[in-house]
């Protein structure tokens, strides 16, 4: 009898957990479909010739799909006075400097916020966790004041001190620092190696995870969000702001060119995250552990 019990106990048991799963794919679906809409919708717009793209209501698909708006822009930034090319390489430089300065000083300060003990630390690091409160655009007018009193308006520092001192790299860093064994670093220290030498050849290599992912999300915040307000020099500006520029000069007959615009901007952005996107799944896992 309690045999019978306890197999009709483990049938339940299995079809619950079942039922469970199936809901929890089927929320996973949903989400991942509600987070792919904007792109989805973006590349469908780019395709419809200009008849559909001023439909009302909006269709979510293309019934006769093209490529003009594309060659379209393409014209457009080949004829600009100053070469398409320079806007490009404005991008790519401040995009992967910034990128790799943030990188390099946010795991050199992440490294002795987890592992040293000193007067402050704790207080230091709740500042940073406020700072992840703030986006650009509340911190904007005292970012132009610090950058217009240093006299880098109008320079590629503009663009590069505010994404250095980023938030984010700091603590992602920092959280995956921690789960590093002491004994690691005390039998290092042991031997008579110095903090440089510990940190570059002992905890960088072991932290290379949470070191992609920080690129990956700074590189993506600084490809999308450089502020054109902090440079005017025409020779200064980066892709972002050239593509607002053909599509704002006449934003009904160029708005297919904008959509176009828009997808080539996210290609970048989306191969990096695929290429590295198990790295991070692995700091996510960790950013949130403490050492027992």
């Amino acid at each position: 009898m309690k045999k019978k019990i306890s197999h009709k106990r483990l049938g339940l048991e299995h079809r619950r957990s079942k039922i469970g799963n199936g809901f929890v794919i089927f929320l996973l679906l949903l989400l991942g479909a509600f987070m792919a809409f904007p792109l989805y919708y973006t590349v469908i717009q780019s395709l419809k010739p200009s008849e559909e793209l001023f439909q009302f209501p909006p269709r979510l698909y293309v019934v006769r799909p093209t490529t003009e708006h594309y060659t379209e822009l393409f014209q457009l930034m080949s004829n600009l006075w100053v070469p398409f090319s320079r806007y490009l390489f404005n991008t790519l430089f401040v995009a992967i400097l910034g990128t790799v300065l943030h990188v390099l000083l946010a795991g050199m300060a992440a490294f002795p916020l987890a592992k040293h003990k000193f007067p402050g630390r704790d207080g230091l690091f709740n500042v940073i966790l406020l700072g992840l409160m703030f986006v650009g655009q509340v911190t904007f007018l005292p970012t132009f004041i610090i950058i217009s009193k240093l006299n880098m308006l109008n320079t590629y520092w503009a663009y590069l001190l505010p994404s250095i001192g980023a938030s984010l790299g700091l603590f992602l860093i920092k959280q995956f620092i921690e789960q590093l064994p002491e004994s690691i670093l005390e039998a290092a220290r042991l031997d008579g190696a110095s903090e440089w030498r510990i940190y570059f050849q002992l905890v960088l290599p072991n932290i290379k995870p949470a070191v992609l992912t920080v690129f990956i999300f700074q590189f993506v915040n600084i490809w999308n969000g450089l502020s054109k307000e902090l440079v005017y020099d025409e020779q200064l500006k980066v892709v972002k702001v050239a593509l607002e520029q053909i599509s704002a000069s006449n934003l009904y007959a160029r708005m297919g060119s904008g959509m176009a615009g828009s997808v080539l901007l996210m290609i970048p952005p989306i191969v990096i995250f695929i290429l590295m996107q198990r790295n991070v799944v692995e700091t996510m896992t960790f950013a949130g552990m403490k050492e027992g």
